[in-house]
């Protein structure tokens, strides 16, 4: 005899396996590009010094596949209870911290860069990102009995969700969104003063993947938001992670890009970048 379930189980049931779709499509985007991007990896890899920034950018480019891993096994599960689903939400936690914070270095070290280490800038930077950082892993982290886990009791409906919004799924996207915005704004400010006066071709590609990265940033910190705000069961973190895979995709590709530009460029001007290069042939250049 079939049995029928509640309208808010369906609706609940179809939430989960939306997100899980959006999941395996992160993953499958993830795996293809770094299969388009290993070439240029391996020879960065391989060619470029061993700097803080190379391994800020290894636990970029790697941390994704350790939370896809977590994330997809939570998400295709047999029925399990809450218990083990907050411990693996922990875990996949833990890894989108560390993905934030990494991912947000690159760039705010670039920021850093185009205001020429300018100690305001740093100290107001370092300072914003490591008060996000630790705001959003105490909201995170914090237990909710509001919001606990749930299973779907519908047969081949695997994974765990939320029945409800809590402060945990927009909050730190709103603390995101202000300090891209503040990111973005000093960027932009740098670039409306120096855009007449310099000719540096790494200079420029530095505004543009700033202004490129904050815009997306900006964006989808917008959208999970609203969708934190709005939508109710998965519906509401359905774009989370994948918001932090775009950003640690966008910042390992952008920084490829920038170390390629700068190993054939031979200007004296390029020196303040060579931290964020790490580019042995540059460091010779006078």
């Amino acid at each position: 005899m079939q049995t029928e379930y509640s309208a808010g189980t369906v609706a609940a049931a179809r939430s989960l396996q939306t997100y899980t779709y959006i999941f395996t499509s992160a993953a499958t985007f993830w795996t293809y590009d770094y299969a388009c991007s290993l070439h240029q990896e391996l020879a960065f890899l391989f060619q470029s010094r061993w700097t803080k920034v190379k391994v800020l950018y290894i636990v970029t480019r790697y941390a994704p596949f350790l939370l896809l891993i977590v994330h997809l096994y939570l998400n295709y599960i047999p029925n399990e209870n809450p218990d083990k689903c907050l411990l693996l939400n922990n875990i996949s936690t833990c890894f989108t911290l560390i993905l934030m914070l990494c991912s947000e270095c690159f760039f705010i070290l670039r920021t850093c860069a185009l205001w020429t280490n300018n100690k305001i800038v740093v100290t107001t930077t370092a300072t914003a990102c490591f008060a996000v950082i630790v705001t959003s892993a105490s909201i995170f982290f914090v237990p909710t009995t509001s919001a606990p886990y749930e299973t779907i009791p519908i047969q081949g409906i695997t994974g765990c969700y939320q029945p409800s919004s809590s402060l945990e799924t927009f909050v730190p996207f709103i603390l995101l969104f202000a300090l891209e915005l503040g990111l973005i704004s000093l960027t932009l400010i740098r670039a409306i003063q120096s855009w007449r006066t310099t000719n540096n071709r790494l200079y420029v590609v530095l505004l543009k993947h700033s202004i490129f990265y904050y815009a997306c940033g900006l964006l989808f910190s917008g959208a999970n938001v609203l969708m934190g705000l709005l939508l109710h069961y998965a519906y509401g973190i359905m774009f989370e992670d994948f918001q932090i895979f775009i950003l640690a995709i966008l910042a390992t590709r952008m920084h490829l890009h920038l170390w390629q530009v700068g190993r054939h460029l031979h200007d004296p001007d390029i020196q303040m970048f060579i931290p964020l290069t790490d580019m042995s042939s540059t460091s010779r250049t006078g």
